[in-house]
């Protein structure tokens, strides 16, 4: 549970910014459109930005990521201990017999 409140909070910060900026730039808008006369036109440019921003980081994978670093660092490992135990096994001529003629 601490891993989702921590990937929650972060992206809870990013839209933080994105939508703090983005109220900064509607102030900036108001301004801005009644000089260029150009109607509603900036203030949904804004919108629009600060609507696929939060999109994009609330649809982002981040912690598949980790996990399959993870998963493959592990498989590493494994790779190396293997090829560790098969270069320490003692050569062979022959391959060696575990059962007499006889079966026993």
């Amino acid at each position: 549970m601490g891993q989702k409140s921590a990937k929650s909070n972060s992206k809870n910060r990013a839209t933080a910014v994105i939508w703090g900026s983005a109220v900064g730039l509607f102030a900036l808008c108001i301004p801005l459109t009644a000089v260029a006369k150009s109607g509603p036109i900036l203030p949904i440019l804004v919108m629009l930005g600060a609507s696929s921003g939060t999109a994009a980081v609330w649809l982002t994978p981040g912690q598949r990521r980790r996990e399959e670093t993870l998963a493959l660092k592990a498989l590493e490992d494994r790779v190396m201990n293997l090829e560790t135990i098969y270069t320490s096994l003692p050569d062979f001529e022959q391959p060696p017999q575990l059962m007499n003629k006889d079966g026993y």
